[in-house]
């Protein structure tokens, strides 16, 4: 059921549906708490400049033009994983950054995985750290997550209280509003805006 809601979500209803959510890869379970959402290629419903889909498909993001609910996996800068859900019917792409969460079970192997975060509200506190924390990595790309057996699943749950915003870092679109965030959790990543982005574009 839960796929089947992301494949008839738009944009802002996708994040919804993420935002208070539950990640789970084995032991770990990580409540998101942060996310960006982010459209498709130019010519599809949500045209979205800063997705990596805009200009079309590609071996690297079939993912996010594929079935709902799985996961799309990608380097950022080479060093970082960084996840998201994709949303949307199939051949229009779609996906949800998983931007931060909150450790709510497995805290030794995350504790293992982040010896250097100084305390638990940043054990998965950014994008590149929640991947760290969950343990995902490219062979977690494509992952079933409504799915028995996959070895990375996802609970949907809700968020009763939520703000929204820019999302962080991109050049492209830079004032659209798609990045939402649970104000009172400390796993919240900080805002950072893009030094080339435009003073106003939506």
């Amino acid at each position: 059921m839960s796929a089947e809601r992301l494949a008839r979500a738009d944009p802002i209803d996708a994040a919804m549906v993420v935002l208070g959510s539950t990640l789970i890869v084995g032991d770990v379970r990580i409540r998101i708490v942060e996310v960006e959402a982010y459209g498709g290629e130019r010519d599809g419903p949500w045209p979205d400049p800063a997705s990596h889909s805009y200009r079309g498909k590609t071996p690297r993001n079939d993912v996010m033009f594929g079935p709902a609910g799985h996961l799309y996996v990608y380097r950022s800068y080479g060093m970082h994983h960084c996840m998201n859900i994709s949303y949307g019917p199939v051949g229009n792409a779609g996906g949800v950054l998983l931007r931060a969460g909150e450790v709510q079970g497995g805290s030794e192997t995350v504790r293992a995985r982040r010896p250097l975060a100084a305390r638990p509200a940043d054990w998965a506190r950014g994008p590149g750290n929640l991947a760290s924390a969950a343990g995902i990595t490219l062979a977690e790309n494509g992952a079933a997550l409504f799915s028995a057996d996959s070895p990375v699943r996802f609970e949907v749950g809700a968020a009763s209280n939520w703000v929204s915003g820019p999302r962080v870092g991109v050049s492209a679109a830079a004032g659209r509003p798609w990045r939402f965030w649970i104000p009172e959790s400390e796993s919240v990543s900080a805002y950072r805006r893009s030094p080339r982005a435009r003073v106003v574009e939506w």
